[in-house]
């Protein structure tokens, strides 16, 4: 490991031993990481009084309370069925298309070493993608430990369970030591399995009261929509009961003056026959046999109709989207599909995050200066819009001037990639190649497109 912490110590890092993790020796990161290293102006408290009460408990052990939470959500996720679809669709949606790495600088080193990244760490198999975003949906938090190998490389990236690591933040809000910036707890022990310093773990946070409080986690996506899942989950019970007992015909029997066993002579030989298709009944003394309808307000469900909308007004998925679409009209769901694709732009933005950092590691780890490349981690596909309506808009930039790079970019493609692949198809496959290309033509018509929009027509020629 003497290259690895070498090259660690060129950038300011001083790497820990991993066979020991519990090692409290000193060990220092960037400036850029680490929130306490220089002496700032900074004063006070970063945390409310409710969370530095929780940082004093949190000391010694996990957030129990946020354990019961992810707990309730895994639960959910398994009983019910719109539960675990809304999961796994915000998660197919964030993760589609895969991560790439938009590099403004033509035949740049940092190519194959992003492919090499996303190889050993598996970011091209799209199961680890989704289930690091639904970990991060259900969860509310995606701590990933990054692995480092004996060649000096980010070897894995890991995503641990959120609820068994502890931040070890001091009462204002910031690491206590960022050599120890993160412990895993046995939680049915109470001891402490492993350490992590700051530039091991990256933990992506989900909406945390306050993201400057390095205390403060992440809250699962439905956490706050528990108490409505539990009454819908009621009133969908209470709705099948009731339909049960109350929907079928039933027969009132009268026989007047009937002794008791008579009366229950005549209810045998009547309930003997009551699978039969058609049962007549045959009475010795006065008496009638009255239908008894079944409940004819069944139909109304103005109650679980109004538990539901509930329900997905707190999710980020629109309810028409889930195939609940009576009485929704076009241009309604229309706009929410535009709001929930800006949650799922905002979710990759977040996960691309993580993979950034562990990329710019792998950077310092082979002795190169992210800060002075030019690039960027996201996903090839943007759900924001159709590709439709993605072309377009490349279109129109292309139409305002903008370089083709840019253009490819807002397209989600690498623009090294596409020039490269564009030359060896020139080469292989373009039966004319002195012939040069003539540009399209790009027409913009403002206003005559749906709603008001601009119309693109595209000619070829000169």
């Amino acid at each position: 490991m003497g290259m690895l912490d070498s090259l660690l110590g060129r950038f300011g890092y001083q790497r820990q031993n991993v066979a020991s993790q519990a090692d409290t020796t000193d060990r220092t990161l960037p400036s850029e990481i680490a929130s306490n290293t220089a002496s700032t102006s900074e004063a006070g408290r970063r945390g409310t009084p409710e969370n530095q009460i929780k940082t004093i408990y949190r000391q010694l052990t996990v957030d129990y309370e946020l354990r019961a939470i992810i707990n309730d959500i895994r639960m959910m996720d398994k009983q019910d069925g719109r539960v675990k679809r809304i999961h796994n669709r915000i998660a197919r949606d964030v993760t589609r298309g895969g991560i790439v790495m938009l590099n403004a600088t033509p035949g740049s080193q940092l190519q194959s070493q992003w492919t090499a990244y996303v190889r050993r760490l598996e970011l091209n198999n799209p199961q680890k993608l989704k289930s690091d975003a639904r970990g991060l949906l259900m969860e509310g938090n995606l701590p990933i430990q990054w692995v480092l190998d004996n060649a000096a490389n980010v070897a894995a990236a890991v995503r641990m369970p959120s609820e068994t690591i502890r931040p070890n933040v001091a009462l204002n809000g910031r690491f206590s030591d960022p050599a120890r910036a993160y412990t895993q707890m046995d939680v049915q022990g109470g001891t402490e399995l492993a350490s992590f310093p700051l530039w091991q773990m990256t933990v992506a946070r989900l909406d945390p009261d306050n993201h400057d409080d390095m205390a403060a986690l992440g809250r699962p996506f439905l956490d706050a929509s528990r108490e409505i899942w539990r009454k819908l989950r009621m009133t969908d019970t209470d709705l099948v009961v009731r339909r049960r007992h109350r929907a079928p015909l039933r027969l009132s029997h009268v026989l007047e003056g009937a002794s008791e066993t008579e009366l229950k002579a005549y209810q045998d030989r009547v309930e003997a026959n009551s699978d039969l298709i058609t049962t007549d009944f045959y009475l010795n003394k006065k008496g009638s046999v009255t239908a008894v309808q079944g409940d004819a307000t069944l139909g109304d469900i103005g109650d679980v109709t109004y538990l539901l909308d509930s329900f997905f007004a707190g999710t980020p998925l629109p309810k028409g989207m889930m195939g609940y679409t009576d009485g929704m009209a076009r241009d309604i769901l229309e706009d929410l599909k535009r709001d929930y694709f800006d949650e799922v732009d905002q979710l990759q933005d977040v996960l691309a995050l993580v993979y950034e950092f562990g990329f710019r590691l792998q950077l310092l780890l082979r002795g190169i200066n992210p800060d002075a490349e030019q690039f960027t981690i996201t996903f090839a596909e943007r759900r924001t819009e159709t590709l439709t309506q993605t072309t377009d808009r490349a279109l129109k930039l292309k139409a305002l001037g903008l370089p083709p790079s840019m253009v490819w970019e807002e397209l989600g493609y690498n623009a090294d990639a596409v020039e490269s692949r564009r030359q060896s198809d020139a080469t292989h496959y373009d039966p004319y190649p002195s012939e040069p290309n003539a540009p399209p033509a790009v027409k913009i018509t403002p206003g005559n497109g749906r709603k008001g929009d601009s119309v693109t027509s595209v000619s070829h020629g000169h």
